[in-house]
C-alpha cells in the first residue's frame, strides 16, 4: 500500500476515535443518505409499477407490445342494426350476465348483455350494457326498471350515450 492510501486511511480511521466521533457520525450520515438517493433513483428508473418512467423505458415497453397504462381507449360503437342499447348502472357486484340478461327479457327480446369488468382480477365494476333489437320493449323495460331494488341495489337504467 502507497504512502498516500495509508493516511487516508489513518484520517478516516482518526475520524472514529476521540474527540471526532461527531464528525465520524456525520460522515456516516452523509454517506447513508447519498445511499438512499442512489437507491430512490434507480427505483424510479427501472421500476415495473407503471407509476414514473423515462422515455427510453417507455420505448422498450412499447417495443414489447404492451399497452400504456392509462391509454385512452376507442368507446364502443353504437348498434349498426336500429336496436337500442341501454347502460345499466349501480349492480351488485356478484351479478351475472344471465341475472341481468333474465331480468330484461321479462320486458322483451334481448339481443346482448355485457358485464363490464376490471381486467385484472375479472370482478365486476358494477354496471353493464343491454341491447334490446325493439325500441318500445327497451323503453318499456327502463322505465319498468330504473331504480328498481335488485339483489340489494337499486338499478339505474338509461339508454347509453354512444361518444362516437
Amino acid at each position: 500500500m502507497n504512502q498516500c492510501h495509508q493516511s487516508c486511511i489513518d484520517g478516516i480511521c482518526a475520524l472514529f476515535q476521540g474527540d471526532c466521533r461527531c464528525a465520524a457520525t456525520a460522515v456516516a450520515i452523509i454517506a447513508f443518505l447519498l445511499g438512499m438517493a442512489a437507491m430512490w433513483i434507480l427505483l424510479k428508473a427501472f421500476c415495473r409499477c407503471g407509476k414514473s418512467r423515462t422515455a427510453s423505458s417507455w420505448r422498450m415497453q412499447s417495443n414489447r407490445g404492451e399497452k400504456k397504462p392509462f391509454e385512452k381507449r376507442k368507446p364502443h360503437p353504437a348498434p349498426a342494426d336500429g336496436s337500442v342499447e341501454i347502460y345499466v348502472g349501480n349492480l351488485s357486484y356478484d351479478m351475472t350476465e344471465e341475472q341481468l340478461r333474465q331480468a330484461f327479457a321479462a320486458y322483451g327480446a334481448v339481443g346482448s348483455v355485457r358485464l363490464i369488468t376490471n381486467r385484472y382480477n375479472g370482478k365486476s365494476k358494477g354496471f353493464g350494457f343491454v341491447q334490446m333489437p325493439n325500441r318500445e320493449e327497451a323503453e318499456k323495460a327502463v322505465a319498468a326498471l330504473n331504480d328498481k331494488d335488485f339483489m340489494g341495489r337499486r338499478m339505474k337504467c338509461n339508454e347509453a350515450k354512444n361518444l362516437i
